[in-house]
């Protein structure tokens, strides 16, 4: 989730500036960038619990502490006490804290995925450089596969505690996304807006497919939930006013102006005004326009309240100055690599995203449906058309893997940006996810005990 945005403070005089702040970030091909963005679950060794946000070991010592490697301080007024070290920006990129304290690498713009998995790689490092010597370790996997949801600590932010309170109004499971969920996304660039039209309309078809690749969410406290992407059903139950499919982006005349419309009906979270939240939790941006927004009476928004607003809607797929995917599950370092390889593969290149376009321009609007409502508990082995999301899947990545290559990035070694799905074709090629190989070690040399996950996969 997204801290306050980094944008001016201008004046937002009509609805079309907020349609041309979407629309400014088309760009020329060649300034095509790629950001990858991973979250993560610390745990203390010694008893496998989330550490605190206060303490000697807890998440801003660990903060503090990655600020040796170069990484400048964000800090944030919280529960009136100055100067808490909340996120840490270098280079475009930043760490940033999850409501229970999962720790998020949002990557710098980078040109090739080479660079995306050293960066990645090279975060990691420093995150155990730290981490170890405070006796933490870090997981990913798509659901904390262990503690209950009053188990989890809260980090003392100010759009948090807003949050808490909202989302039990509008959903069963939205405490659950905020502190037990992890992913892995990553954000493309759009060259005009047919091209993101085109590419919105693909992602969002085949979010299901990438969800069902990556599925590594099949425990809860301790035992097998019955899922095997456990936080995408997560997103089923949240707040169905700022999630889902988004159909409306199939229908003729889709572009800018119509997700300004949408993003104008997602219920307010906050205005944030020096330093500080002010709780608008589920009044109308419209009424932010007329100057009548209950909760800051007589004020109108600044372009940067409308980018603080987009981050809070949560579909398939999300439309800032870029597209933002959305649905896969966190894993290990190579899945963290796999995922931007995945789709940069397919929207980056035009063969390949013609292909992609094939494959999915005849689905229904029932048959997109069907797949995000079955991938969470079947995902590779649903059934469709005659065969399953396995078909699918090993297709899409087929696609991919032909568009990385003809992208022709190389390393030093030689090699193109296709040897980053390697992992992803072995899963496809045998039929299974990550998380039912999960599940067979937990049936059979775990003996039962989810507690082997956090050594085995650890960081």
């Amino acid at each position: 989730m997204s801290g306050p945005s980094l944008v001016k403070e201008v004046a937002i005089e009509s609805r079309a500036d907020l349609v041309e702040f979407l629309s400014s970030g088309a760009r020329p091909r060649a300034d095509w960038k790629i950001g990858t963005e991973h979250e993560k679950f610390g745990f203390r060794n010694d008893d496998l619990r989330p550490p605190t946000f206060d303490g000697d070991r807890g998440i801003e010592a660990l903060l503090k502490g990655l600020t040796r490697f170069g990484w400048q301080p964000v800090e944030e007024h919280l529960l009136d006490q100055p100067g808490r070290v909340i996120a840490l920006t270098r280079d475009q990129a930043s760490v940033s804290l999850e409501p229970a304290g999962q720790l998020e690498l949002s990557g710098a713009p980078l040109e090739n995925l080479h660079q995306t998995c050293s960066e990645t790689s090279s975060h990691l490092k420093e995150v155990r450089a730290v981490a170890e010597p405070m006796g933490l370790g870090f997981l990913g996997m798509g659901f904390q596969p262990k503690w209950r949801r009053d188990e989890m600590p809260w980090m003392p932010k100010g759009r948090y505690k807003i949050m808490r309170e909202y989302m039990p109004k509008v959903g069963s499971l939205g405490l659950d996304m905020m502190t037990r969920t992890s992913t892995v996304q990553v954000n493309l660039d759009v060259g005009s807006e047919a091209d993101m039209v085109k590419k919105f309309r693909v992602s969002l078809a085949l979010q299901s497919i990438a969800t069902a690749l990556f599925a590594d969410s099949p425990f809860t406290e301790g035992k097998p939930n019955g899922y095997l992407s456990y936080r995408s059903h997560i997103w089923t139950d949240t707040d169905a006013g700022r999630t889902g499919l988004l159909d409306f982006v199939f229908e003729d005349g889709f572009g800018y102006e119509r997700y300004t419309d949408y993003l104008l009906d997602v219920p307010m979270y906050f205005v944030y005004r020096d330093g500080q939240y002010i709780d608008a939790s589920g009044q109308s941006f419209r009424d932010f326009l007329d100057g009548k927004l209950p909760a800051y009476p007589g004020h109108r928004p600044l372009l940067r309240d409308w980018a603080d607003h987009s981050t809070t809607a949560f579909p398939e797929v999300r439309l800032k100055k870029y597209l933002e995917m959305r649905g896969a599950d966190s894993g290990p370092w190579n899945r963290i690599c796999a995922l931007p390889a995945f789709w940069v593969g397919l929207l980056y290149d035009d063969v390949a995203l013609d292909a992609a376009w094939d494959l999915v321009k005849d689905f229904s609007l029932d048959e997109r449906h069907a797949l995000r409502d079955g991938v969470p508990r079947q995902a590779l082995k649903l059934p469709f058309r005659g065969g399953t999301v396995l078909d699918l899947a090993r297709k899409a990545l087929e696609i991919s893997a032909h568009g990385l290559a003809r992208r022709a990035r190389h390393n030093h070694n030689g090699a193109d940006e296709s040897i980053y799905l390697a992992p992803m074709m072995e899963f496809a090629e045998a039929g299974i996810t990550p998380a039912e190989r999960k599940l067979e070690l937990f049936h059979g040399s775990w003996g039962g005990s989810v507690d082997p996950v956090f050594t085995e996969f650890a960081y």
